[in-house]
């Protein structure tokens, strides 16, 4: 599409997450440096969608100066989704023509990039749409090793509050049960949990089933606690990714049944008191064992989300702001915004959509990577290697109170149930390696 007159508008999807503020000022600045009058739409498309336009504001240079440094974002964000009814995709549409938008920059993350695409597709050329993924789940499709933006800084703030939790702990001799945010993917779990040294942190990728059981997650933690109890420590941090909520068979979790969803359909994660629901059913399996261990509940989100954005997202975000507003001003469109190396990489709609979800991908975790290996290295669970060690079997089964064997018949389930272990024994039938031989899941 060539160049014509217009204005460049920006607006945020989704939830918040550190350097939105970032972003919007580095596209800013760089748009208006080359003649082009930005908007700032507030509420993502809540309003626009319904052909309202009063919820727009102009955006200068000295309007957006030194935002960088703040965390939330000054447009707001919302969840709503245009693209649930061709009436709101024609409205959207419409709302931004009347506005005189030619080129739309979205700040989001896999909702919103659909939401962008869509809108871009049905603009039939009317509009030149980029986006720049945002959410500190960090599970868009980005190349290997390039992260979302704000997924550091909410890893950062993460690892504090838990680093806090495990000294409690220790001080106490208790237990933390640490509910952590990740709608699907266990990225923010494992990265709180790898970076702060938790006892154990379990996502949804390492179980081999789709349909997760309520069951296997407590075996896994009071497993763990057994363990840990025969080492003579009572206490511990164990992290769980909110991912597996989504995956939990319905008759484990009746709370899933009625929950309520968010315009795009998904299960509002936030409204489930998911920490209480899995204390209950680790108290409850320890008791069959005659073990009682103090237990508490913490969810950690919200706290991460409007975090003031640490210097490297807030570098990374004036990038991505500026990036993208080079890349719509020279012509660019229909493309999800990355930097890759150092340069500058467009990732276009058309080669981002699942062909069986026909929705944007999600990028999970990587269970066969040796930044999973090594997080499982340093966790204190129960690994098949402990099954074959007839020395740790007495030591948790006489915590337990019961024989090695019941103890095995009660625990190694979780092997079966384990991905890692599924991995690890295909590579030891096709090749063994020393690297596999000394893995010890």
């Amino acid at each position: 599409m060539s160049q014509q007159p217009g204005k460049v508008a920006l607006l945020v999807g989704g939830g918040p997450a550190p350097g939105i503020n970032s972003v919007i000022a580095a596209a800013t600045i760089r748009a208006a440096l080359k003649g082009f009058e930005v908007l700032g739409i507030h509420g993502g498309f809540r309003w626009i969608m319904q052909g309202i336009t009063r919820e727009v504001e102009e955006l200068t240079i000295e309007r957006v100066s030194r935002i960088h440094f703040r965390g939330g974002s000054i447009l707001g964000t919302a969840r709503d989704n245009p693209t649930r009814d061709p009436k709101t995709i024609e409205n959207t549409i419409d709302t931004l023509k009347r506005l005189g938008v030619t080129k739309l920059i979205t700040i989001g993350g896999d909702d919103t990039a659909f939401s962008s695409l869509t809108i871009e597709k049905h603009s039939k050329g009317a509009l030149d749409v980029v986006h720049v993924p945002k959410t500190i789940d960090n599970d868009l499709d980005l190349p290997h090793g390039v992260d979302t933006f704000g997924f550091q800084t909410a890893r950062h703030v993460g690892v504090g509050l838990v680093k806090n939790l495990m000294f409690d702990a220790r001080t106490t001799g208790r237990w933390y049960l640490v509910i952590s945010m990740g709608r699907k993917a266990g990225h923010l779990a494992l990265g709180i949990g790898k970076a702060a040294g938790a006892t154990v942190t379990v996502i949804p990728e390492e179980f081999v089933s789709q349909e997760i059981r309520l069951s296997q997650v407590a075996d896994i933690l009071a497993g763990t606690m057994i363990k840990r109890l025969s080492e003579n420590r009572r206490d511990g941090v164990a992290i769980i990714a909110e991912g597996i909520m989504e995956r939990l068979r319905p008759s484990d979790f009746d709370a899933l049944q009625s929950v309520d969803r968010d315009a795009h359909g998904h299960i509002k994660l936030g409204e489930i008191h998911f920490a209480p629901v899995i204390k209950a059913k680790v108290t409850e399996r320890l008791a069959q064992f005659g073990l009682e261990i103090p237990i508490t509940t913490k969810d950690i989100g919200y706290e991460l989300r409007a975090a003031e954005p640490t210097p490297k997202d807030m570098e990374y975000t004036r990038d991505l702001g500026f990036c993208a507003a080079q890349f719509i001003i020279n012509g660019g469109t229909a493309a999800m915004i990355s930097i890759v190396g150092g340069r500058f990489k467009p990732l276009y709609f058309k080669d981002m959509i699942d062909p069986a979800t026909k929705r944007t991908r999600v990028r999970m975790v990587d269970v066969e990577s040796e930044y999973y290996h090594i997080a499982r290295r340093y966790m204190l669970r129960l690994h098949k290697t402990d099954f074959e060690s007839d020395e740790v079997m007495q030591k948790v089964a006489s915590v337990s109170g019961i024989s090695m064997e019941e103890f095995r018949r009660e625990f190694e389930p979780l092997i079966t149930n384990d991905r890692l272990n599924q991995i690890r024994a295909a590579r030891l039938k096709d090749k063994p390696s020393i690297e596999d031989v000394m893995t010890p899941f």
